[in-house]
């Protein structure tokens, strides 16, 4: 399994600090806040790794990754995406890189207590379709959220002003190599982007979706209050432990 770390976009929602830099560089506590997901992938036992980036400084992830070996990484690849096309346009220019296998998916700015090996090895046992994370939140809205029946997840629906469950989709998904023949059937969304969401709902109607919930603590550092929230939650026990 490959993985694949998604660090494009402007992150106009943390401005002005990304007028200077691009938001996966900024520090979490300790660490610049790419570090955490290649690190997450890295526990999981997934070393063969693509940087997907973005924005005007490309070039500073090189820098502080370089070939990946101070992060356990044995292979590192880097991918650059043009403006805000979306997650599932970002995930696109991982085609090659996948090599016709199963990718783990991580965004760049999502950080969780715990490693998800074991979510990892399930899904290598699964096989096939695709895998998402999942946890309860105290604001829902601002992700995707599942609705549920059973075992089974009925849809997803993108931040709803009344979400049908208190859980949120993490930004850890699993896929087959099918996801990118998914990506290029793709409209865009209201907002001018190719959703991720949109992509894991084909899956759901095909019925190849799984899901678990997340081990720990989870959060993205996207806005100011989760960029502050992630760096406590290091700051009092650490990320990606064991």
């Amino acid at each position: 399994m490959k993985g694949v770390v998604l660090a494009g976009g402007l992150g106009t929602r943390l401005y002005p600090l990304t007028k200077i830099t691009n938001k996966h560089l900024l520090p979490v506590y300790d660490s610049p806040m790419i570090t955490y997901p290649v690190e997450c992938l890295v526990k999981a036992g997934i070393t063969d790794i693509l940087v997907v980036t973005g924005g005007n400084n490309p070039g500073d992830f090189l820098r502080l990754l370089g070939n990946g070996r101070q992060y356990g990484v044995e292979h590192i690849n880097y991918a650059y995406q043009e403006g805000e096309g979306g997650i599932a346009e970002a995930l696109a220019l991982a085609e090659a890189h996948a090599a016709c296998g199963p990718v783990c998916v991580v965004l760049g700015d999502n950080l969780v207590e715990k490693t998800i090996k074991s979510a990892v090895d399930e899904y290598k046992k699964q096989g096939k379709g695709a895998k998402i994370l999942l946890k309860e939140v105290d604001d829902p809205q601002r992700f995707g959220v599942p609705v549920l029946a059973g075992d089974k997840v009925v849809r997803i629906e993108e931040k709803p002003r009344n979400p049908a469950s208190q859980f949120a989709v993490t930004g850890i998904y699993m896929y087959d190599f099918q996801v990118f023949d998914f990506i290029k059937t793709l409209s865009p969304s209201e907002r001018g982007e190719l959703e991720i969401t949109d992509v894991n709902n084909l899956y759901i109607n095909q019925g190849s979706m799984t899901w678990s919930v997340l081990d720990g603590w989870w959060t993205d550092a996207g806005t100011f209050d989760s960029l502050l929230k992630a760096s406590n939650l290091v700051a009092a026990g650490g990320a990606n432990k064991d």
